[in-house]
């Protein structure tokens, strides 16, 4: 075999002559010699032209018919039925020229026929011409390659967080993994498990792993039939897009509608975690639509689809005043959808970067082609006849604050969530407190209950939201009109 006379490139044009006289090779390879981009490879018989093939993929096979071993129409057959070179270009050498025998080789898959030795311009302008062609040809199946690649990655990384047409839709876009964002009108999620904290410090880490499971799963499924985007889970939290990375008009309306599905969802949540003994879970759900910069983040080694902006932050915040099974909303989210909304309440917060009050709006069911509704049963109080003395702490964020506040717990809710107490202390609504009931000698039960201030009543009693899932707080709770006196209805 001869040595090649040229650089190594991605695609080179390779040609391999096969023929049983040396000489001929000998003499197409002077003609090459001053192509330094055409690599000359040489084989002597069909058995080893074969190997070679294989082994260096040529761009071009120049093919002697008449060969000791076996002949070159039979070689032509074997190079069509072989997957690695079924399209590699024949052209086919001979002694003389036959039509006869011309038009056999080109129903066998030949390129072009060539009567040896033709014209050192004739012979290089047929390598080039035909090895262009192939050459083109590897190029395309290296991008479709490729595209099958990122495609698979893109199905990989969003397939498990979207629904199948927006992932279409994003490989569609030929710069959909390309960094950089652009400012877009989006409505964005956030969820969160109330008390889960408290949760998460008593059960064993596989039952909380096996609880987190469950529930990210039943959620993820919701939220892909109402094509959100899952940005990221963090803790027993979830950020969901609406309306990025494909565009959609009605993203406000199909944020509201899968936070309502979703919170109907966790009656399927609760009743896998009752059948396995674990507690019952409770979710607040918080939505705003406005502008984000949407994107890809990151570099080119490591990049997340994501989105940075106050607007996320409003949506968290939001979402913070929520009690569990509540669905809480912007008022720009609220205008995108219009008058389909069914709102149970409108409430005026402050939250914290912003420099005037706000209305955000408690939903609890949308029209029009979702029709989902929650349910809403009116919450009845028990006055307790022997009143709890109760101590309790401002908590903010993970921390609980130095100082406390003393209060009398006088009403139980029907739903064990809910309650009154009197206090001389004006705390905001949607204060998150954790209380510790005192005992007749002056002692605290040990168990602590996590709540949320609510509404001031026309008496002066301030509404509790229990947030705590705690067994042993569910339990002190719900005996505690057993334990003290029925009292009386109200």
């Amino acid at each position: 075999m001869l040595s090649d006379v040229t650089d190594n490139d991605d695609f080179p044009i390779t040609v391999l002559m096969v023929d049983d006289q040396a000489i001929i090779a000998k003499s197409v390879q002077r003609m090459l010699k001053d192509e330094s981009d055409i690599k000359f490879r040489y084989c002597q018989n069909s058995a080893q032209a074969i190997q070679v093939a294989k082994k260096e993929k040529p761009s071009v096979i120049l093919q002697d018919l008449v060969m000791p071993d076996i002949d070159g129409m039979t070689l032509i057959r074997y190079y069509r039925a072989c997957k690695e070179l079924e399209d590699v270009p024949i052209v086919v050498m001979s002694a003389k020229e036959e039509p006869d025998i011309k038009a056999k080789t080109f129903a066998l898959g030949a390129n072009d026929y060539m009567v040896k030795l033709p014209a050192k311009s004739e012979l290089i302008a047929r390598i080039r011409y035909h090895s262009k062609g192939y050459i083109a040809l590897q190029q395309r199946n290296q991008a479709y390659s490729s595209l099958q690649v990122r495609n698979k990655f893109i199905r990989e990384v969003f397939g498990r967080y979207v629904s199948e047409e927006v992932v279409d839709r994003i490989i569609e876009s030929p710069h959909g993994l390309e960094p950089g964002g652009r400012t877009q009108r989006i409505s964005i999620m956030m969820s969160d498990l109330r008390g889960f904290t408290d949760l998460s410090e008593r059960l064993a880490p596989e039952d909380i792993i096996a609880i987190l499971n469950n529930y990210f799963s039943a959620m993820t499924d919701t939220i892909v039939q109402f094509s959100g985007t899952i940005d990221e889970f963090a803790g027993d939290g979830i950020l969901v897009f609406f309306g990025a990375p494909v565009w959609t008009e009605d993203h406000a309306t199909k944020a509201t509608a899968c936070a309502i599905a979703m919170q109907k969802k966790m009656i399927e949540v609760n009743r896998w975690n009752n059948d396995r003994g674990f507690p019952e879970l409770d979710m607040g759900i918080g939505i705003n639509t406005g502008e984000v910069v949407v994107g890809n983040i990151g570099s080119e080694k490591r990049m997340k689809y994501g989105a940075v902006g106050q607007n996320i932050n409003l949506a968290a915040r939001i979402e913070s005043y929520t009690t569990g099974g509540m669905v809480l909303i912007s008022e720009d989210t609220k205008n995108d959808v219009g008058d389909i909304l069914n709102i149970k309440d409108v409430l005026e917060v402050m939250p914290k970067g912003i420099n005037t009050p706000i209305d955000i709006y408690d939903v609890i069911g949308i029209e029009g082609n979702h029709q989902l509704q929650l349910e809403h049963n009116e919450v009845k109080y028990t006055e307790l006849e022997n009143k709890i003395q109760v101590q309790f702490n401002i908590v903010k964020g993970k921390d609980i604050e130095d100082g406390f506040h003393t209060g009398v717990l006088t009403h139980l809710g029907n739903d064990n969530k809910q309650a009154r107490i009197m206090s001389e202390s004006e705390l905001p609504m949607y204060t998150n407190i954790v209380i510790g009931i005192r005992h007749h000698d002056g002692s605290f039960m040990e168990e602590k209950l996590y709540a949320k201030i609510g509404k001031k009543t026309e008496t002066g009693h301030l509404g509790l939201f229990f947030t705590s899932v705690s067994e042993a707080s569910a339990s002190k709770i719900g005996n505690l009109t057993g334990a003290l006196g029925e009292g009386t209805e109200c």
